[in-house]
């Protein structure tokens, strides 16, 4: 996590200033400012480079056995989370910062769905009755409102839905240690 990134999770976008995130990187804030003449410019960088990210891990992800399992922490992933807020909080008045998240949200859409429904069929699921599009809608919201649960102090019943994807997972891409103990009784 870079250093705006750092700022922007204990103080709020608000508290990303030239000269806070220069200190922070050791470097002269005339510099920064050289790089990204607008804070925006730098909020846009920072969304690209942590879209980026994603994409890598959910490349890795199509190639490994378990790519639910890999959209289910990314999305449960609390510090992404916290970012991602803080970014939609900062897209209600900044167009450019709007437009970014929509155009990656769409790259980690389609990336998410191409690891996954290659393997639809090995999993005996029948794409009229479990839509991977729908499956991974529900994953990936289904964290993201229980973190605006925790941060407002709501309670809209999305505790319950976890568990019936864990099941669901446990099911279909039993972890490690589940599926080595498998693997031992049938033998």
């Amino acid at each position: 996590m870079n250093s705006a990134q750092q700022l922007m999770l204990e103080h709020g976008y608000a508290a990303v200033t030239y000269r806070g995130l220069a200190a922070r990187a050791g470097v002269a804030a005339s510099l920064v400012q050289y790089y990204f003449p607008t804070l925006d410019d730098l909020f846009v960088a920072l969304l690209r480079s942590g879209t980026d990210r994603i994409l890598e891990r959910f490349s890795e992800a199509s190639q490994t056995e378990q790519p639910l399992r890999a959209v289910w922490e990314y999305a449960s992933d609390r510090t992404a989370t916290a970012l991602l807020l803080e970014f939609m909080a900062l897209a209600n008045h900044r167009k450019a910062i709007q437009s970014e998240i929509g155009r990656g949200g769409e790259r980690v859409r389609d990336a998410q769905l191409e690891a996954v429904s290659r393997q639809w069929t090995q999993y005996g699921l029948d794409e009229r009755a479990v839509s991977p599009a729908g499956l991974l809608f529900m994953m990936n919201a289904i964290p993201r409102m229980l973190a605006l649960e925790e941060t407002f102090g709501t309670h809209t019943g999305h505790r319950d839905a976890v568990e019936t994807i864990e099941r669901f997972l446990d099911h279909i891409e039993p972890r490690r240690h589940e599926r080595e103990e498998q693997d031992l009784g049938a033998d």
